[in-house]
């Protein structure tokens, strides 16, 4: 008789972590699920608390007959995810804390709860993605340090487990996953990879998962949310195109690069396209589509490469071509990428995007692959600065003399 492996399961009461858990069992394998509390919601006004979906969780283990645990990171979350989420706010930059909650608390805390404290062969979530290995494979790793150097010793044998898209590319999830590290990979089963999201809500309600799953969402006001954290810093709204001033904001954390302004007494829609946190300014354009929300280039910090390293074609010729998004369901663009000294990059887009925001991550793909992500800490110049520019060089010089000499032949 074979040995059952233990698999534990990350549950967060909806209906994907449950059918991942389902399958999982008819798979054969021992499963414990384990709902993380990540937030605590008694610091949090008007929003609902976390005991629903934790009811739901436990719900749906009772139902499969399986163990369950639940496991506080609130403190984590705070250090770790949150409190940088503030910093960058203040610096003027959006960041993307669900990334960075799948980094720091799932794919590392929780990961190493699960194999350490429960002990766990493997762990599985209920992401739309897949791996380069067989789930007999997960079970067969071991662990290995991370490097040490900026880059891994090319003459070191390993092979790296590559994350793809999910087969179900409108709700493909890799993009969440683009931090986290080769080790946690490779001891993840993702049950989902194959399916697409209305055969997975068919699983559910046979398996008479809906009527548990809580399907509410919960929205914030994100504006009153912050300001909870971040004393008010008010300052203006000015027009881009003539500098003149528009009204007021509450801070500019408050705001992110493509969005609606909310102006009283203007009828015409603003977008805010640029912000300086030195002056407080925030400028917008009249457009929803206005040539100073469009770049095609930027930079990012150190990239974080799923396989440990660049790609080999990047550090041979220190330029790759391939694919590029920033948002989850964006369409993929093409682009072109430079490796830097210092393991940070620059993606040069074949096509300038609207609203590159900085704080957000660089998001790179090579066909189904997903090679990693960085976060964008430097922007190219606006498409409207660099009409601005050739509009500039177009014009004759000014003749401050007043004078208008005949020309030299």
């Amino acid at each position: 008789m074979g040995v059952v492996r233990h698999v534990v399961c990350a549950m967060s009461g909806g209906v994907d972590s449950s059918v991942s858990a389902l399958l999982l069992k008819r798979m054969g394998y021992r499963v414990t699920g384990v709902f993380m509390k990540n937030w605590d919601s008694q610091d949090e006004r008007g929003v609902c608390s976390s005991e629903r979906d934790c009811e739901d969780a436990y719900k749906v283990c009772k139902m499969l007959d399986m163990p369950f645990h639940q496991v506080s990171y609130v403190k984590e979350y705070w250090h770790e995810v949150f409190s940088n989420l503030l910093r960058e706010y203040e610096k003027g930059r959006t960041p993307n804390p669900d990334i960075m909650c799948n980094k720091h608390i799932k794919f590392k805390h929780f990961y190493q709860y699960a194999v350490n404290t429960l002990g766990a062969d493997a762990m599985a979530t209920g992401h739309y993605a897949r791996t380069s290995q067989e789930d007999e494979e997960v079970f067969q790793q071991k662990y290995v340090p991370p490097p040490r150097t900026l880059f891994r010793d090319r003459f070191e044998m390993r092979k790296p487990v590559r994350l793809y898209q999910g087969a179900d590319r409108l709700k493909d999830q890799t993009f969440f996953l683009s931090q986290i590290s080769q080790d946690a990979l490779r001891h993840t089963i993702f049950p989902l990879a194959g399916l697409t999201k209305d055969f997975v809500k068919k699983i559910a309600a046979e398996a008479g998962f809906q009527s548990v799953c809580s399907m509410t969402k919960y929205n914030r006001d994100f504006e009153n949310f912050i300001l909870e954290y971040i004393e008010p810093k008010p300052g203006n709204f000015v027009s881009v195109e003539d500098g003149k001033i528009m009204g007021q904001h509450k801070g500019w954390f408050t705001l992110t690069l493509g969005q609606r302004a909310r102006i009283g007494g203007q009828v015409d829609p603003w977008f805010v396209v640029d912000k300086d946190i030195t002056t407080g300014d925030v400028f917008l354009g009249p457009t929803t589509n206005h040539p100073a929300l469009f770049r095609d280039t930027m930079q990012t910090d150190r990239f974080h490469w799923i396989a440990e390293d660049p790609p080999v074609e990047l550090v041979r010729t220190q330029m790759m071509e391939c694919l590029f998004r920033f948002i989850n369901r964006m369409p993929l663009t093409p682009c072109t990428v430079t490796l830097n000294l210092d393991g940070s990059v620059w993606v040069m887009l074949k096509e300038p995007i609207r609203a590159l925001t900085p704080g957000q991550f660089a998001v790179l793909y090579k066909g189904d692959e997903c090679l990693g992500s960085g976060k964008i800490i430097r922007l190219g110049p606006t498409q409207f600065t660099l009409q601005k520019g050739q509009n500039c060089l177009s014009c004759p010089p000014k003749d401050t003399n007043q004078q208008h000499p005949e020309p030299v032949n």
